[in-house]
């Protein structure tokens, strides 16, 4: 099941950090966000608008060296994962991940493709390009009933 991918140009930082926002709106429970895209093309950038869309008011930082950073929130329990520097997925294990794929919670994952086969199957990919404009470019691709729903809610708004 996938929609029409849904592409969009960000100006600057600030549209990034608003996109993040528009999905948090309209999260489900049991999401999996799959970032993809260069170093430093905003995929941290984008997970601190998602999480200030939900109400999250400290720091959010890259979780490179951690692999992954928990948020408590309100309505979600969110994960940040950023796979980076994984060797082999395997490490994955050590750390818990099943733990951390449950479907009551919110996991955002950059560089999905360094944990796999062990990570769930994505209901929204984001990748975010630079583009001519010196700004960056997004395109949402949704792989779920959920993803849908939450890509047409983020059509509708724009």
């Amino acid at each position: 099941m996938v929609d029409k991918p849904y592409t969009l140009d960000l100006e600057n930082e600030t549209a990034t950090l608003a996109l993040g926002a528009a999905v948090a709106r309209h999260v489900p429970k049991g999401l999996t966000v799959y970032l993809h895209g260069d170093l430093g093309a905003g995929k941290t950038t984008w997970v601190r608008g998602f999480l200030h869309g939900l109400g999250h008011r400290g720091a959010v930082k890259s979780p490179t060296y951690t692999l992954v950073e928990a948020y408590s929130m309100t309505t979600h329990q969110v994960y940040h994962f950023d796979l980076y520097r994984l060797s082999d997925a395997e490490e994955l294990e050590f750390i818990g991940i099943r733990d951390y794929l449950r479907d009551d919670t919110v996991c955002l994952i950059e560089w999905p493709e360094r944990g796999q086969p062990l990570l769930r199957e994505p209901d929204l990919e984001l990748w975010l390009t630079y583009n001519d404009q010196g700004g960056r470019s997004a395109r949402l691709e949704a792989w779920s009933e959920k993803g849908q729903s939450l890509l047409q809610h983020i059509k509708t708004e724009r």
